[in-house]
C-alpha cells in the first residue's frame, strides 16, 4: 500500500529541504552573501516556498542553527547517558566526539557562526528580532548541562545558564581554531569546562 503524505508531512519535507539547501549555500558563500534566491534554487524550490516557513533571512539561519545544536544535543547525549563519573577517559570520549562532529561540521560551518555574530552586531534590528530564539537555545542547552551533571552528582560554580553561554561563545571558535592552526583543542578547553564544575 502506498503512503499517504499529509499536509503536514509535505510541509516538515519541504522544510527540511529547505534547511538543508540553507546550510550547504550558508557554508559556501557565507551568511551575508547567500541570498534567498540561491536557497530556493538550491532547494528547488522558489522563494516563496522559504517565506512559507520564514520570515526573513536570519530566521532561516537560526534554523540551520538549531538543527545543528539539536544534533550535537543527540550525539553528547548518546556519549553522557552512559557516564556515571567524569574522569580522563570520560572526557577522552567527549573530545573524541566532539572532534568527530567538528570535523564532519568543517572550519566552514564553524566560522559562520562567528559571520552571523559580526552580522547581529552591525545590525541591532536584527539582533532584536532574533533575541528570543538565542536565549531559547541558551537556556535548552543549560538544562541539558544542568540535568546531565545532576546526574552524576555534579553541579557548577557559576549559573548553568551563563555556562551555556559560554559553551555557545567558544564551541565555534574550538572547531575554528583546531582546524586552522592544526592543534587539538578539545580535550584543553574540556578541562576549562571542568574548572566552573564540582564533583563529588
Amino acid at each position: 500500500m502506498v503512503e499517504r503524505w499529509t499536509k503536514e508531512r509535505r510541509l516538515e519535507r519541504t522544510r527540511a529541504l529547505l534547511l538543508d539547501a540553507a546550510e550547504e549555500v550558508f557554508a559556501e558563500k557565507g551568511f551575508a552573501a547567500a541570498t534567498l534566491d540561491d536557497i530556493a534554487h538550491a532547494a528547488g524550490y522558489t522563494k516563496g516556498a522559504i517565506y512559507k516557513h520564514f520570515s526573513v533571512k536570519e530566521e532561516l539561519f537560526l534554523a540551520v542553527s538549531d538543527r545543528y545544536w539539536r544534533r550535537y544535543f543527540d550525539n553528547f547525549s548518546e556519549v553522557l547517558s552512559t557516564v556515571t563519573a567524569v574522569g580522563p577517559r570520560e572526557l577522552d570520549r567527549v573530545a573524541e566526539r566532539w572532534r568527530r562532529l567538528g570535523r564532519d561540521r568543517g572550519a566552514e560551518h564553524a566560522a559562520l557562526g562567528h559571520e552571523f555574530s559580526l552580522y547581529l552586531l552591525r545590525n541591532p534590528e536584527a539582533r532584536a528580532r532574533v533575541a528570543a530564539k538565542r536565549l531559547a537555545v541558551a537556556e535548552e542547552l543549560a538544562a541539558f548541562v544542568a540535568d546531565n551533571l545532576e546526574r552524576v552528582g555534579g553541579s557548577l560554580t557559576i549559573t548553568p545558564l551563563a555556562f551555556a553561554h559560554v559553551l555557545i561563545a567558544t564551541s565555534d571558535s574550538v572547531i575554528l581554531g583546531s582546524q586552522l592552526d592544526d592543534i587539538d583543542l578539545y580535550r584543553p578547553i574540556l578541562e576549562m569546562y571542568l574548572s566552573v564544575v564540582k564533583l563529588p
